[in-house]
Formats: structure tokens, C-alpha cells, sequence
């Protein structure tokens, strides 16, 4: 059975943050407050669980999950290495509204879908996400909605969609303007600019201090 928890109050803050560890380490599903939307979250390491997600958005691996990190020095054990240009993006943005793609590290054991051996990682600016995600490690998440319909900015929301296929809701709150994270490939030559969302691609190329493009 599905339990949501009010992180506005002690100690259901506390309490649900045990629960959803609790629940992520035994791969099971959770639905957590971001600075953009609500994401539903797994284990990134395990693929029993990140398939679960899939399955509860009624997705396929053709629409590879991202993963979310707590702190700037978990990448470094993620991906195949760390570029000057992700590292001053990280700097600009993080924790915020940037995610970006980077061949993952190939010792990694983990399947998030038809990645084409990259990764998609972003550190939100939400306190009830990192602190989760500092207690259990990186977290395979997605919007917190079945595909096609519209993203939750509440944890009522995500609930009405994701039901029992959830094993723990931690409502943050409304969530802010439901504008996705903008994404910026850093796998190829040139960083590319696969979704402006949030930061405009003008900021982007401030940033690396060269024009950005747009897929």
C-alpha cells in the first residue's frame, strides 16, 4: 500500500525520508519533489527497478530515464570522464535546471533504457530530493505522470496517475513552474543543446563562453 508523507511537517519529513530509503534500497518505486516537476524515482543500479518505472509511466526503454545526483562530485564516478565544459556548466548551474549527457563509465552495471552508452545526469535544487538522494546514491527518475499525460507539480497529482505502482509519495509542496531542465549533450565534439527549457541557450553559451547549437 502506497503511504505519502507531508515533508512540511516533523516528523513526517523525517519519517517519509526513512520510508523512501527504506524503499529504494529494496527497489522499489518513489515519488519525490524536484525544483521543476515531480519525479518518480528507482535505483539506478537496479534494472528490475528502473524497468518497474518504466512500466508504471506505460514507457519503453526506447525513452531512456535520467539520473539524479545529490552532490557536483557523484559524476565523476558515473561517466567516462569530465570535460572542462561540464565541469563549468556544473559550476553555473547546479544544483538547477541543467542536465547533461555524457558517455557513462563502461564498468557501471546499470540498463536505463536505449542510452547508446551515455548518461543524462542532473543535481535538482530541491532539499527533500537531496537529502534523499545523499542517502541512497544516484536515482534513475522521471516525471512523476504516465506517458502522454501531463506532468504532476503535485504529490496528489502524481498519485492519481502512478496509484499503487508507487511505494512512497513525499509531498514537498506545488511545485514550481512545470518547465523541464534544459539539456545539453557534452557526448561529441561540440556541446549541442538537445531541449531548452529552464536556461535559455544564450546562458548556456555564456557558460562554455562559445555559441551553443540546438539539435
Amino acid at each position: 500500500m502506497s503511504v505519502v508523507y507531508d515533508c512540511a511537517r516533523e516528523p513526517d519529513r523525517s519519517d517519509g525520508l526513512a520510508a523512501a530509503a527504506s524503499a529504494v534500497r529494496a527497489g522499489r518505486l518513489v515519488v519525490i519533489p524536484t525544483d521543476t516537476v515531480y519525479g518518480i524515482g528507482a535505483d539506478a543500479f537496479s534494472s528490475t527497478a528502473v524497468r518497474a518505472l518504466l512500466t508504471a509511466k506505460n514507457r519503453g526503454p526506447d525513452m531512456p530515464v535520467g539520473v539524479l545526483v545529490g552532490s557536483w562530485s557523484t559524476i565523476d564516478g558515473l561517466v567516462l570522464s569530465v570535460p572542462r565544459s561540464a565541469r563549468q556548466l556544473i559550476e553555473a548551474f547546479w544544483p538547477g535546471d541543467v542536465s547533461i549527457v555524457l558517455p557513462h563509465a563502461p564498468s557501471l552495471s546499470w540498463d536505463l533504457g536505449n542510452t547508446s552508452g551515455t548518461v543524462m545526469i542532473r543535481m535538482p535544487l530541491h532539499p527533500v530530493a537531496i537529502e534523499l538522494l545523499r542517502e541512497v546514491g544516484p536515482m534513475a527518475v522521471s516525471s512523476a505522470n504516465v506517458s502522454g499525460q501531463p506532468p504532476a507539480a503535485t504529490a496528489d497529482e502524481a498519485k492519481s496517475q502512478l496509484g499503487e505502482s508507487v511505494a512512497v509519495y513525499l509531498d514537498g509542496g506545488p511545485s514550481g513552474e512545470p518547465v523541464p531542465s534544459t539539456i545539453v549533450d557534452l557526448s561529441g565534439d561540440e556541446p549541442v543543446v538537445l531541449r531548452e527549457g529552464a536556461v535559455s541557450v544564450a546562458a548556456i553559451s555564456e557558460a562554455l563562453g562559445s555559441e551553443v547549437r540546438m539539435s
